[in-house]
């Protein structure tokens, strides 16, 4: 028994050490405050609303007196989430709105956006946060690789067919959640759909990557109409996104343990895309990343803007907004 107690104590205080080197640990995250009325009036709508950052994101809106559209796949998910953030905004709150999206289905995308776009007058804000990280190979209702499908072109042609709304809503903002794993990918354009061979990580990164190339080409086009758009970058979070990453059933309870040490809480993970919607000090800025609240420093591949049109040329016909 000692032996087997010490023979733990040794791997896990390997795993600690490892976890610690591989994830330093992250600086206190300042939590943002701003006056309780400063988004009364108006309406955001958050992608992937139910768990990890989105809800925490969605609590903090409420707080702040929007009216926050919840954009989910899984709707009894979504509606505890909505419960969960109306308890926790206390009595002086805003609206919240739970709407269906399946942003691995562009029929689900188009129906949503129809919905919106009847109902409601103005859009102030959208978010798109919703994301797939590593998952299995699979494909979307359309045919195309599933992190692809949902964390780039869902959200692509979500945007697009909401530019209308935006724009009529002006001063407006568009916010991309990205990551910083972008740096680990490429845009695979002889085989953008991951049909010869599939890499689940490299998959990830291309679609983060796409993430920062979108926003790099949309706020161009958006130029002078009073919608801006930015992308971030939240660090690693304790969140369900890594839900498919295989951990050995032995190494649960330390991974756990590690990731309450290394890793940001949702609510810490939702400061820099509440920050850019809602901060004054972002009012008119285009085209950024920002991590921590900052601006942050892209790599070339982010910024390369023959590649980002490229990209959105592809993206078009992809989705069918182009022949």
């Amino acid at each position: 028994m000692a032996t087997a107690v010490l023979v733990a104590a040794v791997v896990g205080g390997g795993v600690l050490l490892l976890m610690r080197r591989l994830f330093p640990r992250q600086a206190a995250v300042k939590l943002l405050r701003y006056p309780a009325d400063t988004m009364r009036g108006k309406t955001v709508i958050v992608t992937g609303a139910n768990c990890g950052i989105g809800k925490a994101l969605a609590g903090e809106l409420l707080k702040l007196h929007a009216r926050v559209i919840m954009a989910c796949r899984d709707q009894p998910s979504a509606e505890e989430a909505a419960r969960d953030i109306r308890k926790q905004a206390g009595q002086e709150q805003g609206e919240v709105v739970i709407k269906h999206l399946d942003l691995a289905s562009l029929r689900s995308v188009r129906k949503f956006c129809e919905e919106i776009n009847e109902e409601e007058s103005k859009i102030d804000v959208l978010i798109n946060n919703a994301g797939l990280y590593q998952c299995p190979y699979t494909k979307t209702e359309e045919g195309f690789e599933m992190q692809l499908g949902v964390n780039h072109l869902g959200h692509f042609l979500l945007t697009h067919l909401l530019l209308d709304r935006l724009k009529s809503s002006t001063p407006s903002r568009i916010v991309v959640v990205s990551s910083k794993l972008y740096k680990y990918g490429h845009i695979n354009f002889d085989d953008l759909n991951s049909e010869s061979n599939y890499n689940k990580s490299f998959c990830y990164s291309q679609s983060k990557l796409a993430n920062l190339l979108f926003t790099l080409e949309l706020s161009r086009q958006l130029e002078g109409t009073g919608v801006t758009v930015n992308a971030l970058t939240p660090g690693i979070v304790r969140t369900r996104l890594g839900r498919h990453v295989q951990i050995p059933l032995l190494a649960k309870p330390l991974f756990y343990l590690a990731s309450l040490l290394f890793f940001k809480s949702p609510l810490d993970g939702a400061q820099t895309p509440l920050y850019l919607a809602c901060s004054p000090e972002v009012e008119g800025v285009s085209g950024k990343c920002f991590a921590n609240c900052e601006e942050e420093q892209l790599m070339d591949k982010a910024t390369d803007e023959q590649a980002a049109k490229r990209l959105w040329d592809i993206s078009e016909r992809m989705v069918g907004l182009a022949n």
